[in-house]
């Protein structure tokens, strides 16, 4: 199958998902998905039925995008998967226009994986840390919510994890109606895929996930079902590196 686009790290197909990804025969570190949510009128916004069966036929772990709506309804469709945890992109500005509902400023990224959790890449980004020293503090037995923890001695690094709530303006302008920014991409798939790794985007849109991941030392492979996006696609990924920082250029 020849790719629409490609380059040493990269390759773009054009086509549904649902027939390219099983023809490809790859074995991915990562999927990340931002598919179709299913909730406008939009001629794009169409829910490929079963496409999160053939994501885990090509990866254990995989990142998707939704609205709790989506998600819920949808869920039997994920029952080849086991959810890790759920990350919230907060944006400055809302989307929707009911105004009967408290306008809504946020987005869901989830984690899946299957099989054994010990044997899935995850690798929790790390943040500079500016509050009280707590560098030497023995920590004293007790338990908690989660099981009783022992005691331990905490050296402080001056880091902390990375929170769940991601802070990051939407991309105006973009290539896509639905472009995630660079804030958003860039510690989910630094989480979840070894550097060196390769990422496979379904849902590929505006390409913004194969260039973040061949950014940070990564492999990708996109595939998008609309020509205009997977054109506009290949000429962002054709073009000059640009640093990474604040929106996916």
């Amino acid at each position: 199958m020849k790719p629409y686009y490609e380059d040493d790290t990269i390759q773009l197909y054009l086509g549904d998902m649902r027939e390219i990804l099983p023809a490809l025969g790859v074995r991915a570190d990562l999927v990340v998905a931002d598919p179709p949510y299913a909730e406008t009128s939009l001629a794009w916004d169409r829910w490929p039925d079963g496409w999160p069966t053939l994501a885990a036929s090509v990866a254990n772990s995989m990142w998707c995008f939704g609205s709790m709506r989506m998600f819920l309804d949808r869920a039997s469709e994920f029952a080849d998967w086991k959810l890790s945890q759920d990350v919230i992109w907060q944006k400055a500005n809302g989307t929707g226009f009911a105004t009967d509902r408290f306008k809504r400023v946020h987005e869901i990224a989830t984690h899946w994986y299957r099989g054994d959790w010990g044997s899935v890449h995850h690798d929790t980004p790390r943040v500079t840390y500016t509050g009280p020293d707590k560098h030497a503090r023995r920590r004293q037995p007790h338990g908690q919510h989660t099981g009783k923890i022992g005691q331990s001695f905490y050296a402080d690094d001056g880091t902390r994890l990375m929170r769940s709530v991601l802070d990051a303006p939407s991309v105006r302008g973009g290539l896509h109606p639905t472009e995630k920014p660079t804030e958003i991409l860039r510690p989910l798939i630094e989480y979840a895929c070894p550097p060196g790794g390769l990422v496979v985007d379904p849902f590929m849109g505006s390409g913004s996930t194969l260039d973040i991941a061949r950014l940070t030392g990564r492999r990708a492979i996109g595939i998008e079902a609309h020509e205009p996006y997977a054109e506009a696609a290949a000429r962002r990924l054709d073009a000059l590196v640009l640093p990474l920082e604040g929106g996916a250029a």
